[in-house]
């Protein structure tokens, strides 16, 4: 005899067979799981793909191009001395500048895109955070010499940060910081972006 709610293997038992019921609806769940995780690398790669087709653009100053990679409304937030602000100045032709983006590293969290690189000297650090939506970046957020650790709300692998009922009780891990070049002496601020 089965307690309620048990069930007993072997054809003695008189209950129903659940173990490959149970072993299909775990299939599914698996293949469900590393389908979204393919979208979600598909998702990055294409996001990535859009970020380094616009350096490559600013290189080579294709103004064209790099019309097509950005909105014309592009949101843009600039945290940094006002000197620094070298990617506008490039953008809206308002100044000639020497200042070159070269990326050290890009990352990609589904559709916001990282950059970090310094500057030949590595007396300057920048992080841009891109915005990537339908192929055409709409949004960048711009550090100069800041610190910057960035972390993801939401339902992640490793906790669901938005459905904690406390703020003091509220972690997320980061996902990404930036990796100032050794500066002897020189404080940087630090910043947190919440993607």
């Amino acid at each position: 005899m089965c307690k309620k709610g048990y069930y007993r293997r072997g054809p003695d038992s008189g209950s129903p067979q659940v173990l490959p019921v149970v072993a299909r609806v775990i299939n599914q769940l698996l293949m469900d799981k590393e389908l979204a995780l393919s979208q979600e690398i598909l998702e990055d790669s294409r996001t990535k793909g859009v970020v380094t087709a616009l350096y490559e653009a600013l290189k080579s100053r294709d103004a064209e191009a790099i019309q097509k990679i950005l909105a014309p409304d592009l949101e843009w937030w600039f945290h940094g001395p006002p000197s620094h602000q070298f990617l506008m100045r490039l953008l809206t032709g308002e100044q000639e500048s020497d200042f070159r983006f070269v990326p050290h590293s890009i990352s990609a969290f589904g559709p916001t895109v990282l950059a970090e690189g310094f500057d030949q000297s590595r007396s300057i650090a920048w992080v841009h955070a891109w915005t990537v939506t339908d192929g055409i970046i709409t949004q960048v957020r711009e550090y100069f010499n800041t610190s910057l650790t960035v972390t993801r709300f939401g339902n992640t692998d490793q906790s669901d940060c938005s459905s904690s009922s406390s703020i003091a009780s509220l972690h997320c891990p980061s996902v990404w910081e930036s990796s100032l070049p050794d500066r002897v002496g020189k404080s940087v601020p630090g910043l947190v972006l919440a993607i």
